[in-house]
């Protein structure tokens, strides 16, 4: 019975996830295998005759690909437009030397180029890697080799983390205090406050001629004029002794002062008509218009205070692009606020509904850009392939966000799991595969393996500390962080956080991890095409 069961493909593949899971949830000195667990079950039963269909395991692939890259896309062109450029050039030092390393370890112990191609895989933890060896080089040599070295480059990453602060003699809580003090002026809390119109300079002014707004950054909510509270417009005269409420970050506060007159904590009353909501962007028409082609005070009555994003307040200037998903805090009379409303959309059920045809026309033109021949000359020519394909145009659509009424977006719990379910299928299919052949490459070569795996981990950390702190001279902290995200190695993050009381190692990790994972498939892919 057990015989004709594993033969089924649904069956065995199931049974494999389940028992992967098992293993993946067993922690020794709190370090787990996670999901990555499910490759070593499947290699075991590949080993006694086990197989499940490739279509599957393709299948999988394309969907765990697209979902990445989906997600990164944002990131990925956000790094190079900010600040983040240093830990860009420091993640492709890590890439490189991981790279060079192991070409370098090929010729010196004459290595097969698929287990090398593995080898950077399973040493930088990257499963996408894998999924590029395995496409590149068409063979489960690579699949075993990613075995061999994946162990140490879990465990290496950890050890190196946990012994950097030492070595470097820093003081992880004291650098973040610091750090995170520079990151909060970077995205300053916005407050609420009063103003007490005393400056006759500005007795009789409108606030229109005033432009408050782009002289201070400050949103002014409601003003009131004798006993009564109004929601401003542009017209909205300022007279002496007026109150003004006004929102914003703390020097945009101090600089409306200066041109209001006398401030005060505190908040003005709403009167029976007037409210303040929190209103969701839905409505896919209003994504990437700015914010001030709105125009609200002319057209609902209603001022934007703030607006979240990602866990963010932005001050709400004219030129910020809206995105789906951003939360507008308004205030204004009610009935302009439920017009507002449905224009915005503010329907929370539709950011967790998947529509399945930007999933599947976006994976559609990634295997048509794969199929792509770029010739460089002198013989060489570089395909993108089904991984890189897939990858590129989910990057590129992801940060395009919108085409028409398509948007190129998943929620959160969608993209996790479709993620997921790409990644078990096509884990279970590549282990059993490789699994055939397992017993007999790791006697021959196995120790070799895992001795070159080992140093491909850990030569790239050693160069990225080096550089990174006497070079370019960053942080513990976004080296950590760095270091961890160009090793694409979330086990490494985990140990980083565990170590500080701060998020900065997770944001430096977030800034080149889809950098790396970029870079690691193109090397990748040079590695299988030009050794």
């Amino acid at each position: 019975m057990w015989s004709d069961l594993l033969n089924s493909s649904y069956f065995a593949l199931f049974l494999i996830v389940a028992l992967g899971f098992m293993l993946g949830r067993i922690k020794v000195k709190g370090v787990s295998l996670d999901v990555s667990a499910v490759i070593f079950i499947a290699l075991l039963f590949g080993h006694f005759g086990v197989s499940i269909p490739k279509e599957l395991g393709n299948f999988g692939l394309v969907l765990f690909i697209f979902t990445i890259g989906i997600q990164a896309g944002p990131g990925f062109f956000d790094s190079f437009r900010s600040k983040g450029r240093t830990l860009v050039l420091l993640t492709l030092l890590i890439i490189g030397s991981a790279a060079l390393t192991a070409v370098g370890l090929k010729y010196a112990f004459d290595i097969d180029t698929a287990s090398v191609a593995g080898l950077v895989a399973g040493a930088l933890t990257s499963t996408p890697g894998l999924a590029v060896a395995i496409d590149s080089t068409g063979s489960p040599l690579a699949s075993i080799a990613y075995g061999v070295a994946y162990p140490f480059g879990v465990i290496g990453v950890i050890l190196f983390v946990k012994l950097l602060p030492r070595v470097l003699g820093v003081d992880l809580e004291q650098e973040a205090r610091r750090l995170e003090q520079e990151r909060r002026n970077k995205y300053p809390e916005l407050a609420t406050c009063l103003f007490h119109v005393t400056n006759p300079k500005v007795f009789g002014q409108t606030l229109s001629g005033l432009n408050l707004g782009k002289m201070t950054g400050a949103v002014i909510s409601r003003i009131k004029s004798g006993r009564q509270i109004m929601i401003p417009s542009a017209h909205s005269v300022l007279q002496k002794d007026d109150w003004v409420q006004a929102v914003g970050s703390e020097h945009a506060l101090e600089q409306a002062g200066l041109l209001l007159g006398e401030r005060e904590e505190g908040e003005l009353p709403l009167v029976d008509t007037q409210d303040i909501q929190s209103l969701l962007l839905t409505n896919k028409s209003m994504i990437n218009k700015q914010l001030g082609d709105l125009k609200l005070h002319q057209n609902f009555g209603c001022t934007v205070t703030r607006v979240r994003r990602s866990g963010i307040d932005l001050s709400p200037s004219p030129e910020l692009e809206l995105k789906f998903g951003d939360k507008l805090m308004v205030v204004g009379e009610k009935d302009g606020l439920n017009g507002l409303a449905r224009m915005l959309g503010n329907n929370a059920k539709l950011l967790s509904d998947t529509d399945f045809f930007p999933i599947a026309m976006g994976i559609v033109l990634g295997v048509l850009f794969g199929k792509l021949n770029i010739s460089f000359g002198d013989g060489f020519s570089f395909s993108p392939g089904l991984t890189g394909g897939v990858l590129i145009v989910a990057l590129v659509l992801s940060a395009i966000g919108k085409t028409g009424p398509i948007l190129w977006s998943m929620s959160g719990p969608s993209n996790q799991l479709l993620r997921q379910l790409g990644l078990l299928l096509f884990l279970a299919e590549v282990g059993t595969s490789a699994g055939q052949t397992l017993v007999e490459t790791f006697r021959s070569s196995g120790w070799l393996l895992f001795g070159v795996g080992a140093a491909i981990t850990v030569v790239p950390m050693l160069v990225a500390m080096l550089v990174g702190r006497y070079v370019f001279k960053i942080s513990t902290l976004d080296l950590l962080g760095a270091i961890t995200g160009g090793m694409t190695s979330t086990p490494g993050l985990a140990a980083a956080d565990s170590m500080v009381d701060s998020n900065i190692p997770s944001v430096a990790y977030a800034t080149v991890y889809p950098v790396a994972m970029v870079f690691l498939i193109i090397f990748i892919q040079l590695i299988a095409a030009s050794l």
